[in-house]
Formats: structure tokens, sequence, C-alpha cells
């Protein structure tokens, strides 16, 4: 079966930097679009970054904008999302997702998989 699982995830000094990955199996990775999305404590799960089937397109939240960088590695089945100038508000649980139609979608219902997610923390 489908399995996405996310690492990487931590405590991290608020201007520090922090890589989270996700790792996916059971799935041919280069058919599908991947993007990152993250949920905070009493908050909606927020579209993050994506990108496309190729790594070609990224896509990102004006919030994380200049910030984050989402890379794909398909021969290691891999999506990453190097964050960088963390701030207090990016602390929450990151969840990856995989979409087989879309592509940089920021909607939810277009994704078909998602991971459990990593928790990141903020300290300030």
């Amino acid at each position: 079966q489908v399995q996405l699982v996310e690492s990487g995830g931590g405590l991290v000094q608020a201007g520090g930097s922090l890589r989270v990955s996700c790792a996916a199996s059971g799935l041919t990775f280069s058919s599908y679009a991947m993007g990152w999305f993250r949920q905070a404590p009493g908050k909606e799960r927020e579209f993050v970054a994506a990108i496309s089937r190729g790594g070609a397109s990224t896509y990102y939240a004006d919030s994380v904008k200049g910030r984050f960088t989402i890379s794909r590695d398909n021969a290691k089945n891999t999506v990453y999302l190097q964050m960088n100038s963390l701030k207090a508000e990016d602390a929450a649980v990151y969840y990856c997702a995989a979409s087989r139609y879309y592509s940089g979608s920021y909607s939810r219902r277009d994704y078909d998989y998602w991971g459990q997610g990593t928790q990141v923390t903020v300290s300030s």
C-alpha cells in the first residue's frame, strides 16, 4: 500500500533552519506531484509548498516564500522541505501529500495520499 513517511521535525530556535523529508513507497513516485501542508493547534491544515512531478515547477504560500524551498529526488522517492529563517508562527505539524492529477494545487482535496506528519517546534 501507499506510504508517505515524514521525518526531520524537531525543536529549533527562531531564525534557525530545519529540513523535513518525506519518503514515499507503494506508488510510482515520479507520477505524482507532491505537496507540503501544515497544521497548528486549533487551526486548519494549510498549504505550504508544492512541486511538480519532475521538479521543474514549485509553488509556495506567501507566508513562506523566500524562506522555504521544496525539492524532490525521484531516484530516492523523497520530497524535501528546507525551512530557513524560521518564525514562531511556523510551528506546526508538517504533512506531505501526493497528488496524481494536480500539480501545484493549494487544495487538500486534490491530494490522494497523506503522511502522518512530523512536528516542528520553534522557540522564541
